[in-house]
C-alpha cells in the first residue's frame, strides 16, 4: 500500500467517524486506526474496511466526502497524529460517550477525547 492510499483511508475514517469532534478527539480516531493496523498488521484500507469495525463502511453508497472544508481539518489531524506521540496509550477501541456496548467491560478504559471514550 502507498503512503497516499494510507492517508487516504486514515483521512476518510476520521471523517466518517469525527469530523464534528474537536482535533483532539479526531487525533485520538486517528491513534486508534493506527494502532489496529500495528497490532493486526494490516494496511490501514483493510483495518479500516474490516466488517463490524467501523460502521461508516457498512452502511456508505458513497465514501466521497460531502464537506471539504471538514475533510481537509480531517487530514490535518491525521498529519498532528503522525507527527506525536500516541495520545490513547495504544487503544485499539472506542464508542461514543452515549452508548454502553457490552464489548467495552473487557477493555481498560483510558480517557474520553471528545464525545468518544477509548480503551484498550
Amino acid at each position: 500500500m502507498s503512503l497516499i492510499e494510507g492517508l487516504l483511508w486514515l483521512t476518510l475514517n476520521v471523517y466518517h467517524e469525527g469530523r464534528s469532534e474537536p482535533q483532539v478527539g479526531q487525533v485520538a480516531i486517528v491513534n486508534v486506526t493506527l494502532n489496529r493496523a500495528k497490532e493486526q498488521n494490516l494496511p490501514i484500507k483493510d483495518v479500516v474496511t474490516q466488517p463490524y469495525q467501523f460502521s461508516w463502511t457498512k452502511n456508505k453508497n458513497s465514501y466521497v466526502p460531502q464537506d471539504t472544508r471538514a475533510f481537509l481539518q480531517c487530514l490535518q489531524s491525521v498529519y498532528i497524529a503522525l507527527q506525536n506521540t500516541d495520545i490513547t496509550q495504544g487503544a485499539t477501541h472506542y464508542h461514543l460517550d452515549t452508548v454502553n456496548p457490552d464489548w467495552a467491560s473487557h477493555f481498560t478504559y483510558i480517557d474520553q477525547f471528545g464525545s468518544h471514550k477509548f480503551y484498550k
